[in-house]
């Protein structure tokens, strides 16, 4: 493995930790569209989503959020992975058991995160992903490369297909379909703490093969890119990059807004499967260049007066990734359903933007003063005690032991 430039190695890196938490905003957007309404991602108009506004909205959604920064998180996590490893060579100790250890963390986290509160949990997919990363891990970077490429390119072909092979009458059984389930899912939901999470079991049920054969494929190929990354430091040292990262954005954007229109368009109305299930197929061809041009847009950002404040709030939200992304499903569960306001399907897009701003507000806030006073984030903390088999020191011993760790979180 390359090594990373030796002043980084005993350090966090500061940037993959801002652009962790400027990646957690978008998905935090995108996840709350499911916590506020029963008829997301079903491929039907929402009832509360019909004013100008309002679709307006589910427009930047999916144009700006959607398929995008969970594709950035999925990069840091690959990147982050080479960090871990470097963390286990420099403390001696074996790698690979302490990483499954921590993905098998990671994964039970994920079931109950799950079952508990968010039926479109990400981590149990992290985990078992992290798995095929720590298989492949000595494989070069040209096989990884090449398998990161194949793996849009066969999802998204995949996905072109279905939508040429659909019919007028599939369309029209998946809708009536599609209204029976939100109706199901809403009175779950708003009925009592049990039925909600009965409902998450039947959602999981339904949606494991979105998960499969959409993210999955995608978070892969993002983690094969962050991996390779991570091997030379990329982000160590963004200011020297700053020709390659103007490059990346200007591609990343040429390719990635055409694709991200076509799978937007659709969402202002809802009334053609096919042409949404195309539009699929055309962002998951294009959303890694989407993707790749907000980090790198981002890391110019911080190189900047503005943008070295803004870095300074979200790096602490990014060292705290795991707890934060928990935290957020708790406050959308008690806002949403029958854990505390039952505000499902009470609030259309426009407003749940708003909420999704204001949590996110809380979180920068709250993690901020979590990490002038805690090494870790709470969730991070219980994940490094199961990884490495002792319980680390969970309070700030100094700066520099608040600032030394393995870029995990």
């Amino acid at each position: 493995m390359t090594p990373a430039p030796k002043e980084t190695t005993n350090e966090r890196q500061h940037l993959v930790d801002a652009l962790r938490g400027f990646a957690l905003l978008g998905i935090l957007v995108v996840n709350i569209a499911s916590f506020a309404s029963t008829y997301y991602g079903l491929g039907i108009p929402d009832p509360l989503a019909v004013s100008l506004a309002d679709r307006s909205a589910s427009f930047v959604r999916a144009f700006v959020f959607e398929t995008k920064f969970y594709l950035l998180f999925s990069f840091l996590f690959g990147y982050s992975f080479t960090l871990q490893m470097r963390a286990a060579e420099r403390d001696g100790k074996r790698f690979a058991p302490r990483m499954v250890r921590r993905l098998v963390g990671l994964w039970v986290i994920g079931v109950l995160h799950a079952v508990v509160l968010y039926y479109g949990d990400i981590l149990t997919t992290y985990a078992v992903l992290g798995a095929v990363l720590l298989l492949l891990r000595r494989r070069g970077d040209v096989f990884m490369a090449c398998a990161a490429i194949g793996l849009v390119l066969l999802v998204s072909l995949a996905w072109a297909a279905v939508g040429y092979l659909v019919t007028h009458a599939d369309m029209r059984l998946a809708n009536e379909a599609a209204y029976a389930d939100a109706a199901r899912a809403l009175a779950a939901y708003r009925a009592s703490p049990t039925m909600v999470m009965v409902q998450h079991l039947r959602d999981l049920s339904q949606v494991w093969w979105i998960t499969a054969l959409v993210q999955a494929p995608e978070a892969l190929a993002m983690f094969f890119a962050g991996f390779i990354a991570g091997k030379r430091g990329l982000l160590a040292h963004a200011e020297a990059h700053g020709k390659l990262l103007r490059r990346v954005l200007f591609w990343g954007l040429l390719v990635g807004v055409p694709g991200a229109l076509v799978y937007a368009l659709p969402a202002m109305r809802l009334n053609d499967v096919a042409r949404q299930i195309q539009g699929l197929a055309a962002t998951l061809l294009t959303a890694p260049f989407l993707a790749a041009a907000y980090a790198a847009g981002m890391l110019l950002v911080f190189q900047t007066g503005p943008g070295r404040v803004l870095a300074q709030w979200l790096a602490p939200a990014g060292r705290m990734a795991l707890s934060n992304y928990l935290l957020q499903s708790l406050v959308c569960a008690w806002i949403f359903l029958a854990y505390g306001l039952r505000w499902i399907g009470t609030i259309g897009p426009l407003a749940t933007f708003g909420v999704a701003l204001a949590i996110f507000a809380g979180n920068l806030v709250l993690s901020r003063w979590w990490m002038q006073n805690f090494a870790y984030g709470p969730a991070e903390w219980l994940l490094r005690a199961f990884t490495n088999l002792q319980l680390p020191p969970l309070r700030r011993r100094s700066h520099a032991a608040g600032q030394r760790g393995d870029g995990t979180g």
